[in-house]
């Protein structure tokens, strides 16, 4: 039996995250951006009271993409999604497991957001930030770790939101995992990142070691084709083998314009280092597009979706329509992710390979990083786009005794050489030794005290003024 718990409070804080320089992914530059806290308290039927954490950035023009909006209306949206799912969990008043909680909240999260004219990747955020923090909270209570709690199944997932699967699927495949020791890093190289010389993508100050890469594409397949060979051309000079990954970020408009990016993958000389490396390409066209399309052949390539990722039932959608893998993502929804990951499991034991990846909205140092690195070592992925050490200084804003904090009590995770404390990455592998800890993979929660309450969402009239 997994144990019930009721919701006594769920709270909402920000930081401000400056970038040490620029991320630009689709037609968006992110130089800075607030980064959320979530503090949730428990009561757990018969163990007492419990207080959980989670974080994520509130990151621009990703999980609504509209150019009618601005990048501040699209974060807004978030802090709306995060109100509206308050209101549903806080309804919740008698005793649930955690998965009954969330399953009791996603659908009407999702519809009450529509009405709202939140797009359903954006309705999601709300749940999967609380989510997260009541299962650290739940965790604590139970003094077990993140990866015996989920072997053992403590949030009680089970098929009601993926009736596909059997609730012997689920169990089956949660009480399978181990925990990865090392996880491989995939380092970004972001539209405005430099290719050669020094800072570019062979420097091993600026990749940290990888042997992993993910390579952002604007959307126009000669000018894309011209930089990955550029790019493949420096990485040849990395002294090792390396593998690729592509990620448009709904920049293709259509399969033709995907056609000829494949097309000058397959045949152009000049891309054969990128093209003879790549693991898969990351949502390539609108979310939109994408379920609408068909990828016909252009399947053998190897094709994932993200941002199309948006509800329960998306990864049976893309299946149907060629795609072989989707991105587990903690801010979209931890659960989904898991449930996801026993789908690529049962449908790849068939005779088909299909899989999980791990990718990255440049989770920042401390929770962020370690509950998504934490998801991923659970579910089995090797390696996994790291990119919040690359485009901001160590723990940014954070104040230098919280980082202190989490750095004394996760030596494997971070270090300080002279600059500060950063992640560490070993050898081109982060660790996870330190994450197998009561709670959800941390033993620190932030200083409550140095962040400021969610700032509140502007009304449309506001917007508009």
């Amino acid at each position: 039996m997994s144990p019930r718990l009721k919701l006594r409070d769920i709270a909402f804080f920000e930081r401000p995250v400056h970038f040490a320089r620029p991320f630009r992914f689709g037609a968006i530059a992110i130089s800075a951006t607030p980064q959320l806290f979530v503090r949730v308290e428990i009561e757990v039927e018969g163990k007492g009271s419990a207080v959980g954490a989670s974080a994520e950035l509130l990151v621009p023009k990703w999980f609504d993409k509209r150019p009618e909006l601005s990048p501040a209306q699209t974060v807004d949206g978030l802090r709306r999604s995060l109100e509206i799912a308050r209101g549903l969990y806080l309804a919740r008043t008698g005793y649930l497991t955690a998965f009954d909680l969330h399953a009791s909240c996603i659908g009407t999260q999702v519809a009450t957001c529509a009405k709202k004219n939140i797009p359903a990747l954006a309705a999601v955020y709300g749940p999967a930030e609380i989510d997260k923090a009541i299962l650290d909270a739940l965790l604590r209570a139970a003094e077990t770790s993140f990866f015996d709690g989920m072997a053992a199944n403590i949030a009680g997932i089970d098929a009601r939101l993926s009736p596909d699967l059997s609730e012997r699927d689920i169990r089956t495949f949660l009480s399978s995992r181990k925990r990865l020791e090392r996880v491989a890093i995939r380092h970004t190289v972001g539209l405005d990142d430099a290719v050669e010389g020094e800072g570019g993508v062979a420097d091993s100050r600026e990749n940290a070691g990888a042997r992993y890469f993910k390579l952002k594409l604007s959307g126009d397949p000669a000018a894309d084709a011209a930089r990955l060979a550029r790019i493949g051309k420096e990485l040849d000079t990395l002294g090792h083998d390396y593998k690729a990954s592509l990620d448009a970020n709904e920049q293709y408009a259509d399969l033709a314009a995907l056609q000829a990016l494949v097309d000058r993958l397959d045949h152009d000389p000049a891309l054969r280092p990128i093209a003879a490396r790549l693991l898969y390409v990351e949502q390539p066209m609108p979310r939109d597009i994408t379920r609408q399309s068909p990828l016909g052949s252009l399947g053998a390539r190897g094709f994932i979706i993200d941002e199309a990722d948006d509800s329960y039932d998306a990864f049976p959608t893309a299946r149907a329509l060629g795609y072989r893998g989707i991105s587990s993502k903690s801010c979209k929804g931890l659960y989904k992710a898991l449930v996801n990951a026993t789908r690529a499991a049962k449908w790849s034991a068939e005779g088909e390979a299909f899989f999980v990846t791990a990718e990255d909205l440049t989770c920042q140092a401390g929770l962020a990083v370690q509950q998504d690195l934490a998801l991923g070592a659970l579910i089995g992925v090797t390696h996994a786009e790291r990119n919040g050490h690359h485009y901001v200084d160590g723990f940014g804003d954070t104040p230098a005794a919280e980082a202190a904090a989490f750095a004394a009590l996760h030596p494997d995770l971070y270090a300080d050489a002279g600059q500060g404390i950063r992640l560490s990455v070993h050898d081109g592998d982060l660790l996870t030794g330190s994450l197998h800890a009561a709670g959800f993979a941390t033993s620190v929660h932030p200083d409550w005290s140095a962040l400021r309450p969610l700032e509140q969402p502007k009304s449309l009239q506001e917007q508009l003024a």
